[in-house]
């Protein structure tokens, strides 16, 4: 009787055992089964436990009732190799955070290592785990915080949800463009070249394929090479009077230019809206090219657009038309 009730206990343990492996497959399953989710505008994302949803105040993930959060930091590359050291510094320790595990961790595009500790702020204790992740190309750091006492967010849980841990090659490019206060209606042949999130966007004539090299000048000496900034600024002068001043001097510190012709200085309706205009001749910099330049500022709502185009001189007829279709699609969000 008593082998026989050592053979139901085990046999009982192994089942239970059997069924805990097996439900850890299938929430791993799940997780990879869901398409992982990206902050706006972040090459990094992950699939987030139940219950988190993407903020719209940080770039991660949220549960605001349970003061859960996965903060999701892309850095250079070059920032893994600090990581370690700042997450065993004193100071750490003194913002009441307190590491008990540290493990490596390994993805297919990257490896890294997962903190696993805890912290008190505000007399609330929090449970948290620390990835960071380093690729060819950039560092990831993902924060997750939890209350301790809450069962929603266990370690496996958050465990699982970590190793769904994605990053995309690039950010598309419509999503960029949704991050910035402006749509672009009518981008004439232009394609994207590069954004500042939320501010600037650079234009670069799709039929020029020489990617934009700063240390060589505005312009590249194959291809037409136009080229079309547009930034959404803070501030600009409340009194019109005051534009072309404004507009001079915002000129002047356009760089890559050399030799610098002024031809044209105006005030100018840009739709609907207060603005100035400021054309020139100048050569590139970096190559010497002859190029046309010109600035459109448009004011209002607080502060002002400015819009700088350049193109290879003889290409200009042609490009100031479709620099122009650009300048009056666009409309503030």
């Amino acid at each position: 009787m008593s082998s026989f009730s050592n053979f139901r206990s085990n046999g009982a343990a192994a089942a239970i055992g059997g069924a805990f492996m097996l439900a850890l497959a299938l929430l791993a399953t799940a997780a990879r089964a869901a398409e992982p989710q990206f902050p706006p505008g972040s090459r990094v994302g992950l699939v987030p436990p139940a219950g988190m949803i993407l903020s719209d105040k940080f770039d991660g993930f949220a549960d605001p009732d349970k003061d859960a959060a996965i903060l999701i930091t892309v850095l250079p590359a070059a920032a893994y190799s600090q990581i370690e050291k700042h997450f065993e510094t004193e100071s750490m320790r003194k913002k009441g955070l307190t590491l008990e595990k540290r493990e490596p961790i390994k993805f297919s595009f990257g490896k890294g290592y997962l903190f696993v500790g805890r912290q008190v702020a505000d007399k609330t204790r929090y449970r948290k785990w620390l990835l960071a992740v380093e690729t060819d190309d950039l560092t990831t750091l993902v924060t997750v915080q939890a209350p301790l006492d809450d069962s929603n967010y266990s370690d496996r849980a958050i465990r699982a949800a970590l190793a769904t841990l994605a990053v995309r090659g690039k950010v598309p490019e419509s999503e960029e463009l949704g991050l910035l206060p402006f749509t672009i209606g009518d981008l004439a042949g232009f394609r994207v070249e590069g954004i500042l999130r939320g501010r600037v966007v650079m234009l670069g004539d799709a039929q020029n394929e020489t990617p934009l090299d700063p240390t060589k000048g505005v312009l590249q000496t194959d291809g037409p090479g136009a080229r079309l900034l547009i930034a959404a600024l803070p501030g600009g002068p409340a009194d019109p009077n005051d534009h072309a001043n404004f507009a001079r001097l915002s000129f002047n510190e356009i760089g890559g230019l050399r030799d610098v012709h002024v031809t044209m200085s105006e005030p100018l309706r840009i739709s609907r809206q207060s603005g100035y205009q400021i054309m020139a001749e100048a050569k590139d910099a970096g190559t010497g090219a002859n190029v046309m330049v010109v600035q459109w500022l448009r004011f209002g709502g607080g502060g002002f657009l400015q819009m700088i185009g350049v193109s290879r001189a003889e290409n200009w007829t042609n490009v100031l038309a479709r620099l122009r279709t650009i300048r009056d699609s666009i409309e503030l969000k």
